[in-house]
């Protein structure tokens, strides 16, 4: 103290401080519908796209979740990101790491949200597993089958909750889909198909110098070195080294549902065969269209088509007795017969709400239960798309063990279940 006081003063304002209120704020204590931050759960934020901006505000919907820090290897992504998050809290706090590493290292985070570019789902998400993060990721969660099971592996050996970004399992009208398949309204489950649009493709251009603000080689991450090149990394999700096209990138949703209703989400089916179409003048290399036939061990073929129109995707369950489907760009569910749809309830929220599927990570990560989309059931699932890719690129019918994740007496495409991966990075 600067100076001393008497006993008399000193009296005084012990009796001035227990006469004033003591005001603590209500967000303090838990009260008014706020949650006292001893019981919020810190995230960070790692990577902010397209797809980060549409889902980080639902996110920060839930009191629950105090978002913390945010990393990007853009300067501009990364500001962005911050000026939402401080804008939502109405302060200054949020903090900002370029590299996602000194996010990870980071005592006061808990979780993460992962939505970079396919190439970090990944990779991202067992460091994070590593630095003993919960995690939620964005969908495909891997660029290969290796990868896929390692995070598998250090999910069950951390002991994190792991949410993939399969929104659809939360959604009102996926979920009725499945009961009406699994409560046989359909009868005996004889077919699967779906759709996603065709494919684009980017047309050679020159390498260009890094512009500023961008990390070129973080962006690149594990995949082979490439100059720096505007059309290649606009058009990432079309590149082979960087992503697998739409057929992976959003057929990753319904392969997770079609798994979910042929009640296989701890294994896929046994058989592939196919045929696609590239256009042999692009830069990139992923298909414009095609289709595969996926068989499983009980006969039930799945039939993945890429063709159409962005607005044509649906995934369609067929019986001996009738078929269901869900049209995914109106969330409308059509059936027959079509006294199916008598026994659905009120619809409840569309797969552009992810607010479902955050809260079901969120009570996973209070109760340490597994999440809806957990890992092995987002591997499975992606593990058909990455398949899928390999049969189209190999160009013939491959046969496929969900035991040994080996494919039958075919070293080729063994050979293909994993991709050399740039140092300094590793599984």
């Amino acid at each position: 103290m600067p100076a001393r006081l008497s006993r008399r003063r000193l009296v005084k304002v012990a009796a001035a401080a227990i006469a004033a209120p003591y005001f603590v704020p209500a967000r303090v204590l838990g009260k008014d519908g706020a949650v006292a931050p001893s019981n919020q759960i810190t995230l960070g934020v790692i990577g902010y796209g397209n797809r980060a901006r549409s889902i980080l505000p639902h996110f920060l919907r839930f009191p629950e979740i105090r978002c913390i820090a945010a990393s990007d290897v853009q300067a501009k992504r990364l500001e962005a990101c911050k000026q939402t998050i401080d804008g939502h809290y109405k302060n200054a706090d949020c903090k900002t790491q370029p590299d996602f590493r000194d996010l990870l290292a980071r005592g006061d985070v808990q979780a993460v949200f992962i939505a970079t570019g396919n190439r970090w789902h990944g990779m991202g998400s067992i460091m994070a597993m590593r630095a003993g993060k919960d995690v939620y990721s964005e969908k495909p969660i891997c660029l290969t089958i290796e990868e896929g099971r390692a995070i598998v592996n250090t999910a069950n050996r951390t002991g994190a909750i792991y949410q993939a970004g399969h929104q659809r399992r939360s959604v009102d009208s996926y979920r009725f889909q499945i009961e009406a398949v699994r409560k046989g309204l359909i009868g005996k489950l004889k077919e699967i198909e779906w759709q996603v649009w065709q494919g684009a493709t980017v047309k050679p251009k020159a390498d260009e110098p890094v512009p500023a603000g961008l990390d070129w080689d973080m962006w690149l991450g594990q995949t082979p070195w490439h100059e720096y090149n505007q059309a290649r990394m606009l058009g990432w999700q079309l590149f082979y080294d960087t992503a697998e096209g739409w057929l992976t990138d959003m057929g990753a949703h319904y392969t997770d549902i079609a798994q979910w209703g042929h009640d296989s989400d701890d294994t896929g089916p046994i058989e592939y065969e196919g045929s696609a179409q590239w256009d042999p003048t692009a830069m990139s290399d992923t298909p414009m269209t095609g289709e595969v036939t996926a068989t499983y061990a009980d006969g039930v073929k799945m039939i993945m088509k890429q063709k159409g129109q962005f607005a044509d995707r649906y995934i369609r369950f067929t019986g001996d007795k009738g078929w269901i489907q869900v049209d995914d760009h109106t969330d409308v569910v059509t059936a027959e017969p079509r006294e199916i749809l008598r026994r659905r309830g009120a619809g409840g929220r569309s797969w552009a709400d992810t607010g479902g599927h955050i809260g079901d990570w969120l009570n996973s990560i209070k109760t340490r239960q597994p999440a809806v989309a957990n890992p092995e059931t987002a591997f499975r699932a992606t593990a058909i798309c990455l398949i899928l890719n390999i049969c189209l690129r190999l160009g013939r019918k491959v046969k496929w063990d969900p035991k040994t994740e080996k494919f039958v007496g075919d070293e080729e495409a063994n050979r293909m279940l994993s991709r050399a991966i740039r140092g300094p990075w590793h599984l």
